[in-house]
């Protein structure tokens, strides 16, 4: 759609294909669209089962489906994430190839989800089969954070079984960072969202359940959820809004006490520029600036931007 409204049609999803498409869109280095559906018949699935598949689109509207979801290998796929070596990394909320007796076995059974790859071109790798005692039905997709890691939620499992946060390295040794307890919910219980990294360098996230709250009681479910913030000790950082802009763009630097800047590089080229407020930066792209990352020098240190600024 224009930013007039006029509405183009590029793909129509049809049932024998792949339908649902409820996870969203990722642009690619590449330039095409990468997403999810959460239905597919064939492939090795069931027809009785939703299994979903991985597409890929151009702007154009060039339809490619990348790969088709079996159940051993997932089911019922979530949004993706580019990760910084190129390739596409999500969950699925079923399916996988646990031996855990607190996962169904399928096809038709609801198994634990998994985690998963997949490069442009549909090379696909199952990097972790949640086996409920690490976690079970992560709802939501993954981000990947400062540190070169992937982080995010299950709605359950885990140690007290309400859920957990943890993270995936990109070969996939997965580490449980914190289980959720239904028993002591004032910390909230079956987180359903994806997670996010603020320029502080701390994840903040949300929960269905849980919190101090009683308005929302009712049988086991009690409290009516919550806002966190889970620390991981990753250091603060900048993030630039865009990540892309030719010589001379505006660009918004968003951080964490940038009071008191002196220096703002694209990639070592000075650029000027503006504290408009404690959290933001305002400059523009200078001349002579090549991709790579930006730096911002505060009175409290160097700020590094999360991802690498790219200049057409």
């Amino acid at each position: 759609m224009t930013p007039a409204g006029a509405v183009t049609i590029l793909y129509n999803f049809y049932g024998t294909n792949a339908g649902d498409s409820n996870g969203g869109l990722v642009q690619g280095s590449d330039g095409n669209l990468y997403g999810t559906t959460s239905y597919s018949f064939g492939g090795g699935c069931a027809l009785t089962v939703a299994c979903g598949t991985v597409f890929k689109i151009t702007p154009s509207g060039v339809f490619t489906r990348l790969h088709s979801f079996d159940f051993t290998d997932g089911s019922l796929p979530n949004g993706l994430v580019q990760g910084s070596d190129g390739d596409l990394y999500g969950t699925t909320t079923n399916g996988g190839s646990s031996n855990s007796p607190n996962c169904s076995s399928g096809p038709g059974g609801i198994e634990c989800g998994t985690i998963f790859k997949i490069t442009p071109g549909g090379a696909f790798t199952t990097l972790h089969s949640f086996n409920h005692d690490d976690g079970y039905e992560p709802y939501a997709g993954l981000v990947q954070a400062t540190d070169g890691n992937f982080y995010g939620t299950t709605f359950g499992g885990g140690t007290n079984g309400w859920g957990t946060i943890f993270e995936i390295t990109p070969a996939g040794v997965l580490t449980t960072l914190y289980s959720f307890a239904a028993s002591s919910g004032l910390s909230g219980y079956g987180p359903q969202t994806a997670l996010v990294q603020d320029t502080n360098g701390d994840f903040y996230g949300t929960t269905q359940l849980g919190g101090s709250s009683a308005a929302c009681n009712v049988g086991y479910n009690t409290g009516c959820g919550t806002v966190f913030r889970l620390s991981v000790g990753l250091d603060p950082f900048v993030k630039t809004l865009p990540a892309v802009g030719p010589v001379g763009s505006t660009v918004r630097i968003l951080g964490t006490d940038l009071t008191g800047a002196t220096s703002v590089t694209f990639n070592g080229t000075p650029a000027a520029f503006i504290v408009v407020r404690p959290s933001e930066i305002l400059t523009k792209v200078p001349a002579g600036a090549t991709p790579g990352r930006v730096q911002v020098i505060t009175p409290s240190g160097t700020l590094k931007s999360n991802v690498g600024f790219f200049v057409p």
